[in-house]
């Protein structure tokens, strides 16, 4: 397929350049490949953005689509290095992570450009830049306290790319004065500079797309990928997607997003952590579907059983993929005990994934690719289970809504705090992916964690001692807890670290009247403010 002539960068694109300056991911072509999918299609988006806020989600099957439920049709076959995703790792595009993930023994590596991902400029500029070198197996890293050298595996894990969500900007590229949408941003970069070159080894450019709130977002996805191929003239449909069933009001579209992308869809991912945040967000105004603590939110709630259970229905029946969720859990060489209790709680999840039907599942750590592989090994012997078609499986409306079970707890808004502010804190730094009291977490975490605390504050919420939960309360327990995480610091890490910034900002959307969407929203200001001064130059235009 011939490619269509790329137009010249516009005047109408403004790139603020970094002072080491990667001339070639950043270069004339490139850019102008951008320019053009952002002329496209970013008014587009920010209109289905805006219908976002302007609709009051559906929480219910569409009767406007019930002929795609109910009709039989089945998505495009599925690429043959996508066949087998028993074990899928993750993690933020830094030149260690991606080859540990890419040598683990995964079958797939998603390199993460979202949720385990700090925005600064220079993260965004150089995960390009590592992910072009691990495309070409040429990506190298040389650990300066270590002195190890890491490089890439004759043979390694086929390579996904997740671009940031539909709500995210990037700031430092404007398009007719305005931010250009991140996730446009990442995948145009991604798409241009590897697509070819993945063609030519024989796997392809595969995507995972995250937070989708309506079957109009996959069909916009589905325009880009169509015309990003057709500009750099690669074959249609060479593109495939996995939609990560990550929002509440998607629940109930998951047949609609999979015919949206039918000739370019890789499946469906049960991206739990964010579902969680999504269910809380959703209904936050909802006096009857307060949750309880976080540690009370489990897998074997009903409205997470009902979730995974009609994802893995819904693809098998449609021919495609359902991807199981992440084990967070981070293995503990210092402590034996610690260690095997963590090993079994990973064991026993993807013993019910496998068991449930699912074709594979996430970890978040190397060391815990054999776990979840032999956990599926025991019940799967081929590369997937698109034979298992859980027609068993019936799940209504209310199934989805139903509010988990569990007390609220003092203990529980501590944690929250706790773990919510040192997440941010490390954001703010720059780091997105963050070992944490044995998870490793990104910012999923910090959004369920200020989103509960908000949910209890909005409804009064009871603690199990009879206390309500007010912003006298939240403030005292915020002053506690930043006391504490001086002590387990250092006062001198405390000092040198970005804790009060995390803590304002934290405690603001915390409560904030009008719940805001996303915390990555009014933090990203803050993140640039404090990063900018030493990444960039003032802005030029193209």
């Amino acid at each position: 397929m011939k490619a269509a002539p790329l137009r010249a960068v516009p005047p109408a694109l403004e790139v603020q350049v970094p002072r080491t300056l990667d001339a070639e991911i950043l270069s004339p072509q490139a850019l102008g490949f951008v320019a053009v999918l952002a002329q496209d299609f970013a008014p587009r988006l920010r209109e289905l953005l805006a219908a976002r806020r302007r609709r009051t989600p559906t929480l219910g099957f569409l009767p406007e689509t019930a002929s795609i439920r109910s009709g039989d049709w089945r998505v495009a076959p599925i690429p043959r290095d996508l066949e087998e995703r028993i074990v899928e790792i993750t993690g933020p595009p830094e030149a260690k992570m991606i080859v540990n993930a890419l040598n683990s023994g995964a079958d797939v590596f998603m390199v993460d450009f979202e949720d385990s991902m700090s925005p600064t400029w220079t993260n965004v500029v150089s995960g390009q830049r590592h992910l072009k070198d691990a495309v070409r197996g040429t990506l190298t890293f040389d650990d300066p306290g270590s002195g190890k050298h890491y490089r890439l595996h004759e043979e390694t894990a086929t390579l996904m790319v997740r671009p940031r969500g539909l709500h995210l900007v990037e700031a430092h590229a404007t398009f007719d004065g305005e931010p250009l949408p991140g996730g446009l941003f990442d995948f145009a970069l991604a798409f241009f500079h590897n697509a070819r070159t993945l063609l030519e080894r024989g796997s392809g450019p595969y995507f995972y797309l995250p937070k989708l709130e309506h079957y109009r977002e996959a069909r916009l996805w589905n325009e880009i990928f169509e015309r990003a191929e057709e500009l750099l003239g690669i074959s249609p449909a060479s593109i495939r997607a996995t939609v990560l069933i990550e929002t509440l009001p998607a629940a109930f579209q998951m047949d609609e997003i999979l015919y949206e992308l039918r000739e370019r869809s890789a499946g469906l991912n049960c991206g739990r952590w964010d579902y969680i945040f999504s269910a809380i967000k959703t209904r936050r105004d909802d006096p009857s579907a307060v949750f309880p603590d976080r540690s009370e939110v489990g897998m074997d709630q009903p409205f997470l059983r009902a979730y995974t259970q009609l994802a893995v229905k819904t693809c098998h029946r449609r021919g495609i993929h359902a991807l199981g969720g992440m084990a967070a859990q981070i293995p503990n060489r210092r402590d034996p005990e610690a260690n095997q209790r963590s090993l079994a709680k990973v064991r026993a999840d993807k013993e019910r994934e496998a068991k449930d039907g699912h074709d594979g599942t996430w970890v978040a750590h190397p060391d815990l690719v054999p776990v979840a592989r032999d956990a599926f090994r025991a019940r799967v012997t081929g590369p997937n289970q698109l034979s298992v078609s859980r027609d068993d499986v019936r799940v209504s409306e209310q199934d989805l809504l139903t509010v988990p079970d569990g007390p609220r707890t003092t203990n529980g808004v501590r944690w929250n705090v706790r773990v919510g502010i040192r997440y941010l804190e490390s954001w703010l730094r720059g780091v997105g992916c963050v070992p944490l009291y044995g998870l490793m977490e990104d910012a999923a975490t910090a959004e369920i964690s200020r989103t509960q605390l908000w949910q209890w504050m909005r409804h009064g919420a009871l603690l199990e001692d009879g206390q309500p939960v007010t912003p006298e309360l939240l403030q005292s327990i915020v002053r506690s807890e930043m006391e504490r995480m001086e002590q387990e610091l250092g006062a001198d890490t405390f000092v040198r670290g970005r804790f009060r910034e995390a803590e304002r900002l934290f405690t603001t959307v915390a409560c904030d009247p009008e719940l805001p969407e996303f915390l990555t929203l009014p933090s990203y200001a803050v993140l640039n403010a404090i990063h900018d001064r030493e990444e960039t130059k003032p802005a030029i235009e193209s």
